[in-house]
Parts: structure tokens; C-alpha cells; sequence
């Protein structure tokens, strides 16, 4: 045996006595951490494959509870790096006090845990053989809890792991199996890198890393093929980013200065056939302003052949909505159908939590759910899938708009999240949807990130964050549909689904006397 050979034994021997130890809790924790540096806006993709190659080798001997106990370290740091930003949401733009913000975080980021748990426990418990867990039944059971954990108490699909790959050769799935399919390639790239780090020969390795290689060049191949077509010519846009300070918006003195910054910011782009404003633009209730700004708005964007897209609060006589009316030659309202956990949904929470938020009187915090159908909006005289704030980290939410819309529209109020890493990971998410709809995206905020988003998702213009600006460009209006947009998570989560089945079938079959 030549001497690097033998070093790399000894090397590989000393890790695996490290493993069985606390040294691997340890490890299982730093890798949750260190995979967030695959999103935004770290940028490095590579990342989530790596950490979840290291997953798979800490959990290759153990048994299924101390596998799940290390998945849950690896969830509880991923989520606990990525997503503190929620204490800002809280504490600093909500006036939840510190305990309580911490302690609502603190719940969070134990729930999000507890899906990767439940990943590495059913895989560990479920398959003795490493080869078919590596290759099917991690990254199943990793693309089910996924997907459970964006619906169960609402959903908080934050961090998916598709969210990762928008650079990567990887999107190319997007259009066909959704971000989840896209979630299932990451994981199983994970567990081909490992098997061939792990086969003891250039010949055992040659399979696994041939499988590797065809995955990521077919991922390419994939992403080159287009499913939609120009539906028209391209649009010239103007997205208003009003940077109304999160903690002003709401104070009466900002009431008048609100109003007059989004019309004058207007009336110097009337040039544009289509001008977006974002989410809850108006600091009040649409009838109230309805006559004395709204009215006159349109009469004048009827005038110089312009149409608005704007968000302003409504109510019907019973609830209110968060809602985006358009203003021009069509008239139309969408009210927001998902809303935020613990901003503007408080029901899956317990009843201390409940009352505490209600006690600090959180804007958006007493609005319902918009209807689960709604006519789409038409704005510059085309469909539009529009979506408010957090609603695009729901692909299925988008693709109801789909094949109808010629391009989406997302509205934020992103400054509930200060200057924080949720601006750009945000971002990221809403080029996923465009890939998977095959649709432009225009991106609206209140203080950043403001983005026009092409139907792959390559970001085609941004405003500065934490300016008053406006984002002047264009948006092609497409028609067709991907499959996504046709059969949306059926694929990924449903092939998941059986391959969880099989394998818990042949498990109770094997126990059987």
C-alpha cells in the first residue's frame, strides 16, 4: 500500500471512531449551519450538497432514534443561522417583547427540526441497506417532510432546499418535477457523492459518480428547453419602491406624505404601460381613501394609458384583506389567500401566544384569508398571477394563476425584516417560482429587494434597497405552460409518497414471522 493510501485509511478510520461519539452530534449541528451558506445571499449551492452528504454519513450506523437526533441538531442549526431574522419581525418592527420573541423563535426553529428528524429517523429505521437509502429512500423521505413542513400549521417552507440551487444546473427541474422535485436531486446528489466516496475502488465509485454526472448534465439539458412563447410585445414597467420606514408606516403623521410620495413618484412615470406599487402602499383601508385618491388615480392612469397595481387593505362588511386592486382600464381586487404565521395568522399558535399578539395590536394581525378561487387580475391588458409578500414561497399558490397569466407579480412589504439575510433569500425565492411558471416576474417592495425577473430566473434589473426609487425596465408576456404549471407537486411529492410506502410495507413485511 503506498503511503497516501495508507494515510487516507488511517484518516478514514480515526473519523469513523469519531462518528459513533458526541464528536458526530457535534458535527451533525455544524453541518445544519454551514448549509445555509448555500442560499442567499451567501450564493454557494455546492453547500447543501455537501451538508447533506455529511448527514448521510452520520447517520449511516446508527439506529433510527439517534439518527433522528442528529437530523434534528442539523435542522435546528440550519433554521436557527437562517431564518433569526424572525426576531427582527418581532422585537424590532412588531414590539413583541425580547422573551417572547425569543421564546416564538426558539418554538419555530425546534418545529423546523423536527422534519429533518422525521427524515434521517424513517431512513435509518426503514432501509439497513446503505445503497437504497442513499439512492431512494433519503431523498424521498427528505422531499416528503419538505413538503409536509410547507402545509402542516400553515406551512413555513423557508430554506427548501431548491431555494439553494436557482444558479445551479439543478433549476432545470424546476419546470418539471417543482421545487420539490428539484429538493429530491439535491439530497440524492448527496447520497451519489457519498456512495462514491465511500466505494473502496475506482470501479465500485465509477456507477454512483456516473449517476452524479448524468443528473447534473441532464438537469443543464432540461433548463435549456423552453415550454412558453411570446404572447405579445414586451411591457414597459415601473415598480415604485416607496421606503416608508416599517416603524412610520402605520403613525398617522406618515398618512398624507405616504400619499403624496406613491402619486408623484407616478406621475413621473406615466410612460410606463404598467406601474406597480407594493404591498399595503396605502396605509388605509380602501374605502377610506376610495374617493379623494383612488378615484382621481385612475381617472388620470385612464388618461395617459396606464395601468396600477397596488396594495392597499380592504373590507367587505365583515373582513378585512390584505389585499391588490388595479386601477386603469380593468378593475379587479385579489385578496391574499396565505398569510403570514404569527404576523397574520395566530390559529395554529397556543393560546398565551395568541393573546399576546393580538395585545400588541400588530398591523395586518386581524386580516382572514382571501378565497381560495379568484378571477385573476388584468393589468396593461393580459392576465396577471399576482401573489402578496410571503404567498411565493407557496409554488402551488402560484400555479393556480397558471396557464391564464402572461407573467406574475409579487407585492412585499420586506421591511418587516430590517436589513437582514431574509431580503435576498426572499429574492431567491420568487426566481424559483418564475422558473418553475416559465414566467417574468416583477418584484414590488416597500424597501427592497425591488427586482425584474426573467422566465428563467436571472434577475434582469434591482433597486438599491432602502431608498426611494424606481425601477423603470420591461416584462415579456408569455404564453404556454410547463408541466409544473400543469401538474404541479404530483410527481416529486407523489413518487415520494410511494417510495415511503415500499419501503414501510417491505419493513413490516420483514418483521412478520
Amino acid at each position: 500500500m503506498n503511503p497516501m493510501a495508507a494515510s487516507f485509511r488511517r484518516i478514514s478510520t480515526l473519523a469513523v471512531a469519531w462518528r459513533a461519539t458526541w464528536m458526530g452530534e457535534a458535527a451533525a449541528a455544524a453541518l445544519g449551519a454551514l448549509t445555509v451558506l448555500a442560499f442567499a445571499p451567501y450564493g454557494f449551492y455546492p453547500a447543501a450538497i455537501l451538508g447533506l452528504t455529511g448527514l448521510l454519513w452520520l447517520i449511516g450506523p446508527l439506529s433510527w432514534r439517534r439518527a433522528a437526533w442528529r437530523g434534528l441538531l442539523f435542522g435546528l442549526c440550519e433554521f436557527l443561522c437562517g431564518v433569526h431574522w424572525i426576531y427582527i419581525s418581532l422585537h424590532d418592527m412588531g414590539g413583541v417583547p425580547p422573551l417572547a420573541a425569543g421564546l416564538m423563535v426558539l418554538v419555530l426553529v425546534c418545529i423546523m427540526g423536527l422534519y429533518s428528524a422525521a427524515a434521517c429517523g424513517f431512513a435509518a429505521a426503514w432501509s439497513a441497506d446503505g445503497r437504497w437509502r442513499v439512492w431512494l429512500l433519503f431523498p424521498a423521505a427528505w422531499t416528503f417532510f419538505e413538503w409536509m413542513r410547507g402545509w402542516f400549521l400553515t406551512g413555513f417552507p423557508w430554506l427548501n432546499l431548491a431555494y439553494s440551487q436557482v444558479d445551479s444546473a439543478l433549476s432545470g427541474y424546476a419546470p418539471y418535477l417543482a421545487g420539490f422535485g428539484v429538493s429530491f436531486c439535491v439530497v440524492l446528489s448527496g447520497g451519489l457523492l457519498l456512495a462514491a466516496l465511500q466505494a473502496g475502488s475506482w470501479r465500485k465509485a465509477a456507477l454512483p459518480a456516473a449517476a452524479f454526472a448524468a443528473l447534473w448534465l441532464a438537469g443543464f439539458g432540461l433548463g435549456a428547453l423552453r415550454w412558453t412563447h411570446p404572447a405579445g410585445p414586451p411591457l414597459s414597467v415601473s415598480l415604485i419602491q416607496g421606503d416608508v420606514p416599517q416603524d412610520q408606516k402605520w403613525e398617522p403623521s406618515a398618512f398624507e406624505p405616504t400619499l403624496k410620495l406613491y402619486r408623484k413618484l407616478t406621475d413621473a412615470n406615466w410612460s410606463s404601460k404598467l406601474i406597480v406599487w407594493p404591498e399595503a402602499a396605502v396605509p388605509a383601508y380602501q374605502d377610506e381613501v376610495q374617493i379623494e385618491y383612488l378615484d382621481p388615480l385612475e381617472q388620470d392612469a385612464r388618461k395617459q394609458g396606464s395601468d396600477i397595481l397596488l396594495g392597499v387593505p380592504t373590507y367587505d362588511g365583515e373582513n378585512y384583506y390584505n389585499s391588490v386592486i388595479s386601477l386603469g382600464a380593468s378593475d379587479g381586487t385579489y385578496d391574499k389567500r396565505h398569510l403570514v404565521p404569527f404576523g397574520e395568522n395566530f390559529e395554529f399558535l397556543p393560546l398565551w401566544v395568541k393573546h399576546l399578539l393580538r395585545d400588541m395590536d400588530l398591523p395586518y394581525s386581524s386580516f382572514s384569508p382571501g378565497a381560495a378561487e379568484q378571477k385573476l387580475l388584468v393589468a396593461a391588458g393580459y392576465p396577471v398571477g399576482t401573489s402578496i409578500c410571503y404567498e411565493d414561497a407557496y409554488g402551488s399558490e402560484i400555479m393556480r394563476a397558471l396557464p391564464q397569466a402572461a407573467f406574475l407579480v409579487n407585492v412585499s412589504n420586506d421591511g418587516w425584516f430590517g436589513d437582514s439575510i431574509a431580503l435576498p433569500q426572499h429574492l431567491e425565492i420568487a426566481r424559483l417560482r418564475a422558473i418553475e411558471a416559465g414566467r417574468w416576474l416583477l418584484r414590488t417592495t416597500n424597501t427592497g429587494i425591488t427586482a425584474i425577473v426573467d422566465d428563467r430566473g436571472r434577475v434582469q434589473g434591482t433597486a438599491p434597497t432602502d431608498q426611494v426609487y424606481v425601477l423603470k425596465g420591461e416584462v415579456q408576456p408569455l404564453a404556454g405552460a410547463t408541466p409544473v404549471s400543469l401538474w404541479g407537486d404530483l410527481p416529486a411529492v407523489g413518487g415520494s409518497s410511494l417510495v415511503l410506502v415500499f419501503f414501510g410495507w417491505r419493513r413490516r413485511r420483514r418483521r412478520q414471522p
